[in-house]
């Protein structure tokens, strides 16, 4: 099973974050997403993995330096989604693909959702969950997707994308080679032509898009305070409060409800944290009291 990590994109709802360091690079927990999501990958069974990047590529290039199993596709212009994966068409060949969005964390069996896509005929499986927040994929009652816009119809219901699809390349032949360009287009274009697209609805797992820095912080709440994902990230993480081994603490500091310190961050004395993400390398001043949010470094 091949596989695609989408994460090219801008992460413009992150900033002013992600002028720092593309989201897929986020630390989790001191580790980057991109790291987690490849890990996750490989105990699918994945293999031939490949990652596309664009903004700040050199970072995400210099990541995965060593990575045997894996390859980067370098992006100088800004693709899209459908772009970036037609791009990619000759390194699939004709079996089936597993796509990961790059900015979502999730416990989904990926490689069931693989072999549920194999055993349906579907051209594309895209796995759909109810998030209302999200929902916009319109399902009719048989599982099939229907259409990407509007209102439900009779018989259809509105769910959203959890960013975890399976693709047969030949449907990446509908785009148009080396323009941007959207693979909901893509897809659009394929149900009116006939084609198959499968809903595969789960239920009972756990899911977040990375978004926004409410987003970034609310996983963190999710994986240390309420136990959220045991087992998925370090062991180090089975207290609320994370903190690399290097990371340096000042006399008198106080934590509170949840915090994750990053490998090289030290921490004024007297300061208080609560809700807060300290990346590596960054400082607290003295006597700072910092809630709810990202400490950088960049600030």
């Amino acid at each position: 099973m091949k596989a695609m990590v989408l994460a090219a994109g801008l992460g413009t709802r992150l900033h002013p974050y992600s002028l720092q360091r593309p989201k897929p690079l986020f630390p989790v927990l001191d580790t980057p997403l991109l790291a987690h999501t490849l890990t996750q990958l490989r105990r699918s069974g994945a293999e031939g993995i490949l990652v596309n990047a664009h903004h700040l590529r050199e970072q995400i290039k210099a990541m995965l330096q060593g990575q045997g199993d894996v390859l980067v596709q370098m992006e100088d212009l800004e693709m899209g989604t459908g772009g970036g994966l037609r791009l990619a068409l000759s390194h699939f060949g004709e079996a089936p693909f597993l796509a990961v969005n790059g900015d979502i964390v999730h416990d989904l069996d990926l490689a069931a959702v693989y072999r549920t896509h194999c055993a349906s005929g579907a051209e594309v499986t895209m796995v759909l969950h109810d998030c209302p927040r999200f929902n916009n994929v319109r399902v009719d009652g048989e599982g099939r997707i229907v259409g990407f816009v509007g209102a439900a119809g009779e018989g259809e219901r509105l769910l959203a994308f959890t960013g975890v699809q399976v693709i047969n390349p030949a449907v990446l032949s509908l785009i148009p080679a080396g323009v941007f360009y959207n693979i909901i287009d893509c897809y659009e274009a394929l149900l009116e032509s006939g084609g198959f697209i499968q809903a595969l609805v789960v239920s009972g797992h756990f899911w977040t898009d990375m978004g926004t820095p409410s987003d970034y912080l609310r996983l963190h709440e999710d994986v240390l305070l309420k136990g959220r994902l045991p087992g998925f990230f370090s062991e180090d993480a089975a207290t609320p409060f994370y903190l690399a081994k290097n990371a340096v603490l000042g006399a008198g500091v106080t934590l509170q409800d949840w915090v994750a310190i990053g490998h090289g961050a030290t921490i004024g004395a007297g300061a208080s944290l609560a809700r807060v993400v300290v990346w590596d390398g960054a400082r607290v001043a003295p006597g700072s009291i910092v809630t709810d949010t990202i400490i950088s470094g960049g600030d």
